[in-house]
């Protein structure tokens, strides 16, 4: 075939084979993720037939790389990292660590070196970002409290490798690897100018880029073309990504990270996100059919313990310490093992810890293709993982005395303090969940002077409103102890602040029950949810659209002035 058409060649191939197993991992209720692996598996070097260009294979994948990054900047919320920082910063980091020092003790039994051994724990120990929120959206959980916990534990996970991704090249020498430096700089400069540089272009982005990309957002967006405004997003991503890379000598993904973060100051941050979500997919993909492309299957032949090993390291190490982690920051059973199920796989970001760590001489490449079946293994068990966590509960819950113990402890904020004064006990309002919509209800509930006490699942909330005096309690209100708590036995209303549908249901027949005159107001923003709540008879339906519809529709018609 002519050489002008491999690059060609190879996106078809990849798209086409992508597609096709991608479709059938669905079909097979496993993540697509699985079948653009496959896929890449089957167009590699390590597999009869045709064999795609692997180098244009690679530079596709960093442009995936680059938008990957972009999107994770882009959805990277500080407030929302905030709103969990006490059980996901230390449980990520204690988490990381301990999967890594598990995966150096299985590459030392195997004879590595302490530098193979530290990149393959590393790679061993950052799930996966995509799986993740596709698991929690599949589940309906990802708004939920558990949800929000898990996956700022991932946003942790990718901040720290992204970190490792950093210091990697300048450490490749002291790791056993190979180095481009030349000179006889001591190691410790080289380190230091490399963070140097990283913190040059973190400050630029966030003093000069934080500005600059919003301003030619708007005026591109003035423009009316939405081929511009797509085209201004894309190289955004990839020109900074770039230029990092050349200017700052910045890996390519934090350069898009930072771009993704920047842009999400903008007010067309979200309109930033939706148009460049199509692109940002179709070079994902590419990125894992070239990932697959480096995997070996003999590998699950000639090695078939070793795969075993690292597939129980993600699956069983990497879960049972985040459980523990958990339990031990005093958090329930259940947040418990969502956390875990949600940290059994790896994906994304180890994927490229490990090639990285191939291309600096770090890591062998038998280690990348051990990554790679643990990857495709965890990935495509997962769901089962997630299915099993109920019945698991129950389990644990009849069998283990302990974990009876951890399930019936009394946390401070899980009931309201003696002091709390009558009026928050009788004739009050109960106010489920503190979020957007739940603050604003709160601010016309104090402004008309009405007694309110707030349920809510994150127990950093509740610790706040009782600082500032107001009644609160902490846990899942769809458990009938939370609202009991919350004396809906006696209260005049219950206000449903969270668009959580099954959820919702629960609260209501738990309230009904303790007291079946209780008027119940609710929120949701979807439509079809709206009309089911209605026709149940929940109580008063808002649905988000209709509502704001209302709102401005009401003030057009009040100010409308005819001419």
């Amino acid at each position: 075939m002519d050489h002008d058409l491999t690059l060609i060649t190879t996106i078809a191939s990849g798209f086409g084979l992508a597609l096709i197993f991608g479709f059938i991992a669905e079909r097979c209720k496993l993540p697509a993720l699985v079948g653009y692996l496959f896929a890449g598996i089957l167009i590699g070097p390590a597999t009869p037939g045709f064999v795609a260009d692997v180098s244009i294979a690679s530079q596709l994948s960093e442009i995936g790389v680059m938008l990957l990054m972009f999107g994770v900047g882009l959805h990277f919320s500080i407030n929302d990292l905030m709103s969990v920082k006490r059980i996901a910063l230390p449980g990520a980091i204690i988490q990381m660590t301990i999967s890594t020092l598990l995966g150096m003790l299985l590459a030392n039994w195997w004879g590595w070196t302490f530098g193979e051994g530290l990149i393959f724990g590393l790679a061993l120990s950052c799930a996966s970002t995509v799986v993740l929120l596709k698991a929690l959206e599949s589940r309906g959980i990802l708004e939920s409290m558990n949800g929000k916990i898990a996956v700022g534990w991932l946003v942790v996970e990718d901040l720290v490798t992204v970190l490792v991704l950093v210091l990697m090249p300048p450490l490749a020498a002291i790791l056993g690897g190979v180095t481009t430096e030349t000179t006889s700089t001591p190691l410790w400069q080289t380190i230091s100018f490399t963070l140097l540089q990283v913190t040059g272009f973190i400050v630029l982005m966030l003093v000069v880029g934080k500005r600059l990309l919003p301003w030619i957002l708007w005026h591109v967006a003035k423009t009316g073309s939405r081929e511009l405004f797509t085209l201004s997003v894309i190289s955004a991503a990839i020109g900074i990504a770039y230029g990092a890379a050349t200017l700052f000598s910045v890996s390519f993904a934090l350069g898009a990270f930072f771009a993704g973060m920047v842009m999400r100051e903008s007010e067309f941050s979200h309109r930033a996100a939706e148009e460049s979500l199509p692109l940002r997919d179709a070079f994902a993909v590419l990125f894992f059919v070239s990932v697959g492309m480096l995997f070996e299957p003999s590998i699950l032949l000639s090695k078939p313990l070793n795969v075993l090993a690292v597939v129980a390291i993600i699956v069983f190490g990497k879960s049972i310490a985040a459980m523990v982690i958990t339990l031990a920051l005093r958090y329930p059973l259940n947040t418990a093992l969502t956390v875990a199920a949600s940290l059994a796989q790896i994906g994304e970001f180890s994927f490229i810890l490990a090639g990285l760590g191939v291309s600096l001489g770090i890591l062998p490449a038998e280690g990348m293709s051990l990554i790679l079946a643990g990857a495709l293994i965890s990935i495509a068990i997962n769901p089962l993982i997630f299915s099993i966590i109920k019945p698991f509960k129950k389990w644990v819950l009849g069998f283990s005395e302990i974990a009876r113990q951890y399930e019936q402890r009394v946390d401070q904020f899980s009931e309201l303090p003696m002091s709390t004064e009558r009026k928050y006990l009788e004739g009050q309002v109960v106010l489920v969940g503190y979020g957007r919509v739940g603050k604003r209800i709160a601010k016309a509930l104090t402004d008309s002077n009405i007694p309110y006490v707030v349920a809510e699942e994150n127990r950093e909330i509740v610790e706040n409103l009782r600082k500032k005096g107001i009644p609160a309690v902490s846990g899942n209100a769809s458990e009938p102890a939370v609202l009991i708590q919350a004396h809906i036995a006696n209260a005049s209303m219950l206000v449903i602040a969270t668009p959580d549908t099954i959820n919702i249901r629960k609260m209501a027949e738990t309230a009904k029950i303790l007291r079946p005159e209780i008027k119940i107001v609710v929120r949701t923003h979807n439509e079809d949810e709206s009309n089911l709540l209605t026709a149940e008879s929940i109580g008063e339906v808002f649905y988000g659209e209709e509502e704001l519809a209302n709102g401005m529709s009401k003030f057009i018609v009040d100010q409308y002035i005819p001419r």
